[in-house]
């Protein structure tokens, strides 16, 4: 088989990343999600510590609502000042995607990977959703948290990533254009979606 990446984007509680860590298993390749900031930091020679708090900071500021250049990926080099901003800590994970993307077939969660790799062709890229109540029902399972409470923090965390795929993208983290697939995991269960996207898969690779 050709060599491919597979990006997952998804809402919190659509079973995006459960979706992905089969994938993985299925088609035998690496799954990564956090791991990528330790990659990054390897790479920089930044503290892993400074990626893990820049997502932090982020979702406690008003930093989404400044307008940034889409990215493009220029590193800011250790003299500057900037080196460690939350801006070149993106650029050193886009790095890293990208790095893999070149070296080997892979499964990536999150982190604004569909757009790095949008000039990518053999990049397959997903969005999975759910209706709210499923949402609820599969965040209720991972978390202790139950009713207001837990619609609000699911709304918190896709207001995050929407606003994070924003900043660094200048797009609608929902818009179906971004992506080759969009599947809603509540109808075709986890399962199903891995059968569809290892079969859409299939097709654009024999192309």
């Amino acid at each position: 088989m050709k060599k491919f990446v597979i990006t997952i984007s998804r809402q919190y509680g659509s079973g995006g990343r459960t979706i992905g860590e089969m994938l993985s298993q299925r088609l035998g390749v690496h799954y990564y999600d956090k791991e990528l900031m330790k990659l990054a930091a390897e790479d920089s020679g930044i503290n892993e510590a400074l990626f893990n708090k820049a997502d932090e900071t982020v979702k406690k500021t008003h930093l989404f609502q400044i307008a940034r250049k889409e990215y493009n990926g220029e590193l800011i080099p250790p003299e500057s000042d900037d080196f460690t901003s939350t801006e070149n800590l993106f650029n050193y994970q886009a790095k890293i995607i990208k790095d893999l993307a070149e070296s080997e077939s892979c499964v990536i969660i999150g982190r604004c990977a569909d757009f790095v790799l949008k000039d990518y062709d053999h990049v397959i890229r997903v969005f999975v959703h759910a209706p709210h109540d499923f949402l609820m029902e599969q965040a209720a399972k991972k978390i202790n948290l139950k009713g207001k409470e837990l619609e609000k923090f699911i709304a918190k965390t896709d207001k995050h990533r929407a606003e994070y795929y924003k900043y660094h993208t200048g797009r609608e983290w929902t818009d179906a254009r971004n992506y080759d697939l969009c599947l809603d995991s509540s109808k075709l269960g986890f399962d199903r979606c891995v059968d569809e996207i290892i079969s859409y898969m299939n097709i654009r690779l024999s192309e």
